[in-house]
């Protein structure tokens, strides 16, 4: 993992200094390129290891704080009902895009934008120049197999970018060839479905194209068919999903064709397992991840190589996410910026091994001992500095770790929701899921398998949901399944009412205590009573534990910050005012806020483009 992400940014530095990163001129920002001498062009995809180095620069913008190290994967997929970022009342930063009231002019909108845009031109420039070189039919049989591969790759990286584009902003600006001197910038609107269909389009091409990942050797921050494959479908889904038009999610009335489409895909995948399949251990899987070692099951299809120390090419993950850590001698600091909704905790089973993983109830001092949080304070925990091999002490803000794309899990969660939609709860369908969930409870198939009802084609898409929600938190996955399923409005406001039954202890909440206690042993904290247990009456701590706020520390002034700020919100019969800081505070159905608003500096150098409704 290490040794391509050593060659990967070395490439990329190599590119950007010949240039090839802006081999066509263009005046508009988003684009973000500058002239070259067409001979430059001509150089650079006159040999396998020239048109390397340019697929390898497409890569490059998928790492960085703007993308995959800290915006795209920790900013944009929140508040939902699983995490809260960055909690406090709504800004011109982070925290408007998380309480839904995102401002144009927000440079965590701009910077993004434009370095997807980047990736785009990028990718353009490979895929119209590849195929023209001689090599690419000529050469010997290695070099047009290299060759080919790269121009998968691009493909693919093309329709990666735009699909977040297209999840975050809707309908957005589609060019598919380099831009050029003298054409016309003002880029309208495209229609998200007419776009995606082109993807997926390309997608088809580009399995052609990529070897799977054992003829290919390499690991998974390169893109092999398996990753084309489950990303494929993952546009299909999308393709058939919901979109906002306007105000009004919408649905196009072809859907079913992309769900066959997504089927057949995972279909295939699940047909290979010596490519790519369940790690058996979820532990391990995500351990491995902090550990930065590499996953012999394969289970993660493709991830953002990040490395370097760097803005522009290593991420923030475990750092501004994950457990707070202050000043540890050990440890070093984080933020700990995204903390996990109370009722998602409870969301898991009290024997599902995904809890104890996702989430982190504590936080690490100075002393360099594990401290109990709150409820209302818990962390997100795949990405956990404490968990870095070897530690990291000091304030470095960078870790090194990669962001996973899609895993595994994923296609058997999207095999199962296609084929149901398709032809009911199936054995085959049901097995997928099964096949996630069992992993989830340490193999336990006769604990996964109480309370999981999957009887009607409804029942098996409630449970899909769901596993989802178990399976994929904080991986930046489930806003975007709530989008595309016209759920998110549902949810928030579900969870929202949720918060206020645990506020008092209501069912399903009366067995939540209001008081947890601790103990620390050899720096770990061992809680010493049930999270599903009510509080004992005498709530003095202990001898030897601490005792920590749990449903005690959801109170009125939590339950009153989930609506907008200034709004008078009555708490059990106490009006409460509002600083709108709490989960999606500044979400109001029917605004077209699901959407990010598109960047002013965009607005104002492109007349033909529109703004998305409600900003």
């Amino acid at each position: 993992m290490k040794a391509f992400k050593s060659t990967y940014r070395a490439a990329t530095t190599a590119l950007l200094l010949a240039g090839v990163a802006g081999l066509a001129t263009s005046c508009k920002d988003y684009l973000d390129v500058e002239p070259q001498s067409l001979t430059t062009t001509a150089a650079t995809f006159s040999t396998v290891s020239g048109a390397t180095s340019a697929v390898l620069g497409a890569y490059d913008p998928l790492s960085g704080d703007n993308t995959y190290g800290t915006r795209i994967s920790m900013y944009f997929p929140y508040d939902t009902d699983e995490m809260i970022s960055s909690s406090g009342t709504f800004d011109t930063g982070r925290r408007g895009i998380a309480r839904y009231k995102a401002f144009s002019s927000n440079t965590e909108v701009i910077n993004p934008w434009n370095n997807l845009y980047q990736g785009v031109e990028r990718a353009n420039i490979c895929i119209e120049n590849i195929p023209k070189m001689e090599l690419y039919t000529s050469g010997s049989s290695a070099d047009t197999a290299a060759l080919h591969r790269l121009h998968g790759e691009a493909l693919t990286l093309r329709a990666q970018y735009y699909y977040e584009l297209i999840r975050n902003w809707g309908d957005v600006p589609a060019q598919f060839t380099p831009s050029k001197s003298g054409q016309d910038f003002n880029l309208p609107n495209a229609d998200r479905n007419e776009t995606l269909a082109k993807l997926i389009a390309d997608l088809a091409l580009a399995a052609k194209l990529v070897p799977y990942r054992s003829a290919a050797g390499l690991v998974n921050e390169r893109i092999t068919k398996g990753a084309v494959k489950a990303l494929r479908a993952r546009l299909a889904l999308q393709r058939g999903g919901y979109a906002l038009k306007g105000t009004t999610m919408t649905r196009s009335a072809d859907y079913l064709d992309y769900y066959r489409i997504a089927r057949q895909e995972c279909l295939d995948l699940m047909s290979r397992r010596t490519e790519h399949t369940l790690n058996p251990s979820f532990a391990n899987l995500w351990l491995g991840v902090n550990e930065q070692r590499h996953d012999v099951a394969n289970e993660i299809l493709f991830e953002v190589g990040m490395a370097g120390s760097t803005a522009t090419g290593d991420s923030k993950l475990g750092y501004y996410n994950g457990p707070r850590l202050n000043a540890s001698t050990i440890y070093g600091s984080t933020q700990g910026a995204v903390t996990v909704v109370s009722t998602y905790f409870y969301a898991f089973d009290s024997t599902d091994v995904r809890r104890d993983i996702t989430v982190a109830p504590y936080q690490i001092p100075s002393n360099n001992n594990q401290a109990g949080v709150a409820l209302n304070t818990i962390y997100d925990g795949k990405f956990r500095r404490d968990w870095h091999v070897p530690p990291l002490p000091g304030t470095n803000n960078y870790l090194g770790y990669n962001w996973p794309i899609i895993r595994f899990a994923d296609v058997l969660l999207m095999y199962a929701e296609a084929d149901n939609e398709l032809n009911g709860p199936t054995a085959v369908a049901v097995a997928a899921l099964r096949e996630v969930r069992t992993r989830g409870f340490g193999g336990n198939a006769t604990r996964a398998g109480l309370g999981l009802n999957t009887n009607t084609k409804a029942d098996l898409f409630t449970a899909i949901v769901s596993e989802r929600l178990l399976e994929f938190g904080s991986e930046g996955v489930r806003k975007y399944d709530l989008l595309r399923w016209n759920l998110l409005e549902q949810k928030l406001t579900e969870t929202k009412a949720n918060l206020a039954l645990l506020r008092t202890g209501a069912a399903p909440y009366q067995n939540v205590p209001l008081y947890q206690y601790y103990r620390v042993v050899s720096g770990k904290i061992q809680w010493t009573r049930s999270f599903y247990r009510p509080s004992p009456t005498v709530i003095t701590a202990p001898a030897g534990t601490t005792r920590v706020n749990w449903r005690f520390a959801i109170d009125a002034a939590y339950v009153a910050n989930l609506r907008p700020n200034g709004t008078s919100v009555s708490v059990g019969g106490t009006a409460v005012t509002s600083t709108g800081s709490g989960l999606a505070a500044e979400y109001v159905p029917g605004q077209g806020k699901e959407l990010l608003p598109i960047p002013q500096t965009t607005l104002d150098t492109d007349p033909a483009l529109k703004q998305n409704a409600g900003y």
